[in-house]
């Protein structure tokens, strides 16, 4: 894999893969919450105001997960690539916040955050730590000003991408000459058209996965926890 030099740089596009050996299993893998979840069940708003115990349920079990986990290689070499100049922009379709753990800047969070929670009566956000802190784990976390229900800021089932994140990240695929796409299979609209914005700009595609899933010749066919610390020793 060889960026470009002395001209824009990178943009890493990152998935669940990129987690995968942060111990936080991927959502569609034979391990992931939605084999034992059904997210038309747990994962819509609609869910959460009907049955909000039972959505809870859900959400305090990745919560768990969340909190457990920590950088791995993968996200520490996207931070050092950004420090070296290599890599502007890291877009990721994750909400464990490890990006930003590991030290990187200009993330764009395309699915939200699990770190924050919303009021659903008076939208008011708090920090999922001081939610934590208050909350017995299982119950349903409650807004301390007005009562009502919180909700975590993730993108559930059904609704549109934070529209200023995708902005964002269109703008920055339009605006490099290398895309790594790493650890996702982009398949999912509107996060499957990034790398097709970006080649039309000109940018040329990269796809870190064990398998290829895109239809791009410049596959590397390895986990992202081995390739892109590989990266950072040739760019260093």
């Amino acid at each position: 894999m060889a960026l470009t030099h002395g001209q824009r740089p990178a943009v890493v596009l990152s998935g669940a893969g990129v987690s995968l050996s942060s111990n936080i299993p991927t959502f569609r893998g034979s391990e992931g919450l939605w084999v034992r979840y059904d997210p038309f069940e747990y994962a819509t708003i609609d869910a959460l105001e009907a049955d909000p115990e039972k959505v809870w349920q859900m959400l305090w079990e990745l919560d768990e997960v969340l909190q457990a986990a920590e950088p791995n290689p993968a996200h520490l070499a996207i931070a050092e690539l950004q420090d070296l100049g290599a890599v502007s922009t890291v877009i990721t379709q994750n909400v464990d916040g490890l990006h930003q753990d590991a030290g990187s800047e200009d993330v764009v969070e395309l699915h939200g955050s699990g770190r924050s929670l919303s009021c659903l009566a008076c939208h008011r956000t708090d920090s999922r730590d001081e939610v934590a802190r208050r909350t017995p784990r299982g119950e349903v976390p409650r807004c301390q000003p007005c009562g009502g229900q919180l909700r975590p800021d993730v993108v559930f089932f059904g609704e549109l991408l934070p529209r200023d994140a995708l902005q964002r990240a269109e703008a920055a695929v339009r605006d490099c000459d290398d895309l790594i796409v790493v650890g996702t299979a982009a398949e999912v609209e509107p996060a499957a058209s990034l790398p097709w914005l970006g080649e039309r700009a000109g940018a040329r595609v990269w796809e870190i996965n064990p398998e290829p899933s895109m239809s791009t010749a410049r596959h590397i066919a390895r986990p992202a926890e081995h390739a892109l610390p590989a990266l950072v020793q040739r760019l260093r």
